[in-house]
């Protein structure tokens, strides 16, 4: 699940987000974790992003999300309670180190809510994320 702007990715700061879209991003995952059914949701607005996380954190259907919720990381306590309140864990992630960006990235409002935090390694952070969803430790 991707947040504001994200639906950017290949075209918005490649010198901060890569020249990659998330298209090839899920392919590769896809391709990574074959056995996996993952389904991706992107919005700008933070109350479709609240939505979807009461439909999938209640539906008895999915094993968790991975989240990069972009700028409102940093802003949203809506968001964050909408985390705490669902039945599956959420992986925040990260394209950025945001701890090596401008000063108002370093805090996070939804990392005390979230069961990991993964940042700086580019699209492959969402690879991590998934993989923190399905090992055994974490469900």
């Amino acid at each position: 699940m991707n947040g504001p702007n994200l639906n950017l990715l290949g075209r918005r700061e490649p010198a901060v987000y890569g020249s990659a879209g998330m298209d090839r991003c899920l392919e590769a995952l896809r391709g990574r974790f074959s056995g996996v059914t993952l389904e991706y949701f992107q919005s700008n607005h933070e109350g479709e992003l609240i939505d979807r996380l009461h439909a999938v954190g209640f539906s008895g259907e999915y094993a968790g999300v991975v989240l990069n919720a972009g700028a409102y990381t940093h802003t949203s306590l809506a968001l964050a309670d909408a985390i705490a309140a669902i039945e599956v864990p959420v992986i925040e992630v990260h394209i950025s180190n945001v701890h090596a960006r401008e000063e108002v990235r370093h805090r996070s409002m939804i990392s005390g809510v979230c069961a990991g935090v993964i940042a700086g390694f580019g699209l492959d952070s969402y690879r991590l994320g998934v993989e923190a969803i399905v090992s055994p430790k974490l469900v």
